[in-house]
């Protein structure tokens, strides 16, 4: 399947609001973070957890889990928002982001937040350490699954092609690449930083079974995901094609809303028009 640009999904439903919501209650209480970068994730983060993922949250060093590592971690409101909602945490937590004694920082901290797998927010390491620990489900004959979620500006790093030769070599098909793919990274198109394309070809030439989907369509998420791996014997790449921004207008496609250090009356006004109340 080739998907080229997102169609029109219309309105978000409840819950994607609501997380998004949460993520917003941590952004304002904190008056900083990476809004865009996260509301291009939530469904995919949503989805994992919601129906795809098995996990304890409170035991989140239970041997059996699924593990779920976010590599492009400035996009951790989005996590910290699906994990509190789950009960790794209080959502109460959420208000105290980037705060000095809250345990939630700007990038997610192994051994620090329960329920993250991987410090990560220098781009690039994730798919490694997912290889990783993918081969050691293997080596134990455990059944666990592991999902790294990597943003497309982020995938311009060389070790993440590093980890990718590997898992092909390996025959993973208990890891998952999952690819943010909102076409806009930090500061521009990536068709003009570095363009990837062709994106889907490249994943294949380094031995992965390769699907698209629209990342914010929840039912076509949920397919996606719950079929995996996309071919047996072989490590999975999942292309989620993404608004960065995605769900307030005034964000979707703008960079500006890449990180944000305060926000104006105006752009609270426009959350509060595309979100509703709580």
């Amino acid at each position: 399947m080739s998907i080229t640009s997102l169609p029109a999904d219309g309105a978000l439903d409840d819950r994607s609001k609501h997380l998004r919501r949460l993520v917003f209650d941590a952004l304002i209480a904190a008056g900083r973070g990476h809004p865009g970068p996260a509301l291009s994730l939530i469904e995919i983060i949503r989805v994992l957890y919601d129906d795809v993922m098995r996990f304890r949250p409170a035991e989140p060093g239970w041997n059996g889990r699924d593990r779920f590592i976010l590599s492009k971690g400035h996009g951790c409101l989005a996590l910290y928002a699906v994990l509190a909602d789950h009960g790794f945490f209080p959502t109460a937590t959420l208000k105290t982001f980037c705060a000095f004694d809250s345990i939630l920082g700007g990038h997610p901290e192994y051994g620090i937040i329960p329920g993250v797998e991987a410090s990560t927010g220098a781009l690039g390491h994730g798919l490694s350490i997912g290889l990783g620990m993918a081969l050691a489900q293997r080596i134990k004959n455990q059944d666990a699954r592991v999902f790294v979620a990597m943003g497309d500006g982020e995938i311009n790093e060389g070790s993440v092609w590093e980890a990718a030769m590997a898992a092909g070599k390996h025959g993973l098909d208990n890891l998952t690449a999952i690819i943010d793919y909102n076409k806009l990274q930090s500061y521009g198109p990536t068709a003009q930083v570095q363009d990837m394309e062709p994106l889907a070809d490249k994943w294949r030439s380094f031995g992965f079974a390769v699907t698209e989907v629209n990342g914010h369509d929840v039912a076509a998420l949920r397919q996606s995901f719950t079929a995996l791996p996309v071919a047996v014997g072989k490590p999975s790449a999942v292309i989620c094609h993404t608004v960065k921004g995605r769900g307030i207008p005034a964000a979707e496609n703008n960079p500006d809303w890449h990180h944000k250090n305060k926000l104006s009356p105006a752009e609270m006004a426009a959350i509060e028009s595309a979100l509703g109340a709580a």
